[in-house]
């Protein structure tokens, strides 16, 4: 019985498959990605099915495959706590006979949970066209695709008596970022709870809090500001690094640690929704005494009732984080105050520091001491500077920084 051939000694026995697989490379890279890739990505495959190990239809699909399937999909599927959380409040809100629709498709996984939550039909969308035909796949090998219909579409587009025959009565979605806010969930469900949703619809997830807790992390700060290499003073390029995106694997090496207790700055209604601007002025607490670094804020999502899940301090989730970073360190005790001012439109944050720290034992010294001489506070020295703010405001920092 003869050994088997290696692929390198069947790709030199077949070698009219090198002229076939090379003509579709050069059709992929002459057509349009304005249909998200779908033409290219099957001109691509022709070209592997021809040949196997052609190298530059592998290296196409490769940034193909990067540019329109992002690659927090993979982590946030095999993320077992998420999973099963969205599995169990899928479980307590979808009825039998209910109609839903789910937003953010990806692979189809709250799809199909919501189809063997018993949904009469799941109609769930995903505007990216690669990504929907996998989808399609994924739920047809799990013997849905009766009950499930991908819609090829943004949310917005969807149109009740063509793309679903009525409105649902359960929305899911989960497209939230770090800050709940950076993909458009407030504007997405804002329309979809309006428009796609019967009257009193329910929704997973049903809320969402953002917080902020002051926090040390000393080898966020060297990732993010170091302060010299080799010598050379890289301070004046710190003004770059102002609001650190924090990966789960950065996270861990960050060394971050809790000076004080989170603090609630807004709440989302995603049952009903709006996409109304807030702001917010907070005294974050120190419970510990440390060097203050940054502001880290972070999420709470209630899912359904006593079900939730977060991207807090000691989460171990997919989600990354967010930190504001200070433009200067400062000490700290315990009983001290440090003022933010945060705001938020429909898609974006932002979290100002202000440059004053309250100190509960300095503040009671100086109350003690005007009462015991019956003078009033004097008057601080003129600002030398004025110093600009994420949020656009200025503030004046005292003649002595903190340190």
């Amino acid at each position: 019985m003869p050994d088997r051939q290696s692929p390198v000694s069947d790709r030199t026995s077949q070698p009219q498959a090198a002229p076939e697989a090379e003509g579709f490379v050069t059709l992929a890279k002459s057509e349009s990605l304005a249909d998200g890739g779908i033409r290219t990505a099957r001109l691509l495959s022709r070209a592997l099915q021809q040949d196997p190990l052609h190298h530059e239809a592998q290296v196409l699909r490769e940034r193909l495959h990067q540019t329109f399937v992002p690659r927090w999909h993979f982590p946030m599927l095999a993320d077992t706590a998420r999973n099963r959380a969205y599995a169990e409040a899928i479980a307590a809100k979808v009825r039998p006979g209910d109609i839903v629709l789910d937003i953010g498709c990806g692979a189809g996984l709250t799809a199909m949970l919501a189809a063997r939550a018993g949904a009469k039909h799941v109609y769930t969308c995903e505007q990216q066209p690669l990504i929907a035909e996998a989808a399609r796949r994924v739920i047809a090998n799990n013997g849905l695709a009766d009950r499930v219909t991908v819609i090829s579409k943004w949310s917005h587009d969807i149109v009740i008596g063509e793309d679903m025959p009525e409105p649902a009565d359960v929305v899911i979605s989960e497209i939230v970022d770090t800050v709940l806010l950076g993909e458009g969930a407030l504007a997405t469900l804002t329309h979809a709870m309006a428009a796609l949703a019967k009257p009193g619809a329910r929704a997973v997830p049903e809320h969402g809090t953002l917080r902020a807790r002051l926090v040390q992390c000393d080898g966020l700060m060297n990732q993010w500001r170091p302060a010299q290499a080799e010598g050379f003073d890289l301070s004046a390029f710190h003004q770059f690094a102002r609001v650190a995106q924090i990966t789960p694997g950065d996270f861990a090496a960050s060394g971050m640690r809790a000076i004080g207790p989170d603090c609630d700055l807004f709440r989302f209604d995603f049952t009903r929704p709006t996409i109304d601007p807030g702001r917010i002025t907070r005294k974050l607490a120190c419970d510990f005494g440390g060097t203050l670094q940054a502001v880290l804020v972070s999420f709470e999502m209630q899912l359904a009732e006593g079900i939730a899940v977060d991207n807090g301090l000691t989460s171990d989730g997919h989600w990354g984080r967010t930190a504001f970073l200070l433009d200067q360190p400062r000490q700290a005790l315990p009983g001290d105050r440090v003022t933010v001012t945060a705001q938020h439109d429909a898609a974006n944050l932002s979290l100002s520091v202000h440059p004053e720290i309250a100190n509960a034992q300095s503040t009671a010294m100086r109350m003690n001491h005007a009462w015991l001489t019956r003078q009033p506070h004097p008057t601080p020295a003129a600002p030398e500077a004025t110093v600009w703010l994420p949020s656009g405001e200025t503030v004046t920092p005292p003649v002595q920084p903190y340190h």
